[in-house]
């Protein structure tokens, strides 16, 4: 994965290319996450497909700003269609956040968007975040930072902790996040149905975010939409990458 930037009214945003000339995939992570989450994936889908993984607003390797707004992302998302030269559709891989920003991004671009692979999230969408609030600032050792985190979101949260002169940080801002979240929860059944490209929805087993009913009530009322649960939690690509992949190949197969 050979890691490139662009611009979106100044704001630096980052990505990470697997290169070749297979179809497009445009992966889109989770809150707290980062582009390099799905480096694994990447190297399984050579060479039939490339996956350009965006390190979105806020997060990894790109700029912080002060607005984590829905048509925030979607521009983003435009942005890098233009930075590539994306006429042709393209399929969308979106975990969580990215999951929204995918069917929120095909529901505005149905053009742009050949089919989507939507990873344990729904379209009535709560929560509180707030626990994250414990991680924010400098600590001394990675330890200190890394017992914060706790062990439910540590292996998800370790690719994100970096040294700085001040101490070991989270390469994201706990406020922005929270900021962020708060924008994506209500009621998006309206973008979820205005798209009718094919679409894979896989859900977590022992996920918190999701319920089988909601994913289940998202797949019977879209066309040409399926739904897959597997083991794992709510970052499939991460907790079982293996089925994950291979699901995520055989609906490829199939378009």
């Amino acid at each position: 994965m050979q890691r490139h930037s662009f611009l979106n009214n100044n704001l630096k945003l980052s990505y990470l290319d697997s290169g070749g000339n297979g179809e497009i995939i445009i992966a889109l992570h989770a809150h707290w996450m980062q582009a390099s989450d799905y480096n694994k994936i990447a190297t399984d889908l050579l060479p039939n497909w490339r996956i350009i993984a965006l390190d979105q607003r806020g997060h990894g390797s790109s700029d912080h700003t002060a607005s984590y707004t829905r048509d925030d992302y979607i521009s983003d998302i435009k942005a890098l269609f233009k930075h590539l030269a994306i006429e042709e559709p393209v399929i969308l891989m979106g975990n969580s956040l990215g999951g929204v920003n995918s069917y929120q991004f095909a529901a505005r671009n149905p053009h742009l968007v050949k089919a989507m692979i939507i990873e344990d999230i729904g379209v009535d969408i709560s929560g509180d975040v707030s626990f994250s609030l414990n991680w924010k600032g400098a600590f001394k050792t990675k330890e200190e930072l890394e017992e914060k985190i706790g062990l439910r979101f540590l292996p998800y949260l370790k690719d994100s902790i970096h040294e700085t002169k001040e101490g070991f940080k989270l390469m994201f801002d706990v406020n922005e996040i929270i900021i962020s979240h708060n924008n994506i929860y209500g009621n998006h059944w309206s973008d979820w149905l205005k798209s009718d490209c094919p679409c894979l929805v896989i859900k977590g087993k022992d996920s918190r975010v999701t319920t089988k009913e909601q994913l289940e009530k998202m797949s019977s009322l879209r066309p040409n939409t399926k739904l897959k649960v597997i083991a794992g939690s709510h970052v499939l690509h991460r907790d079982n990458p293996k089925e994950f992949n291979q699901i995520v190949k055989d609906f490829l197969q199939e378009l």
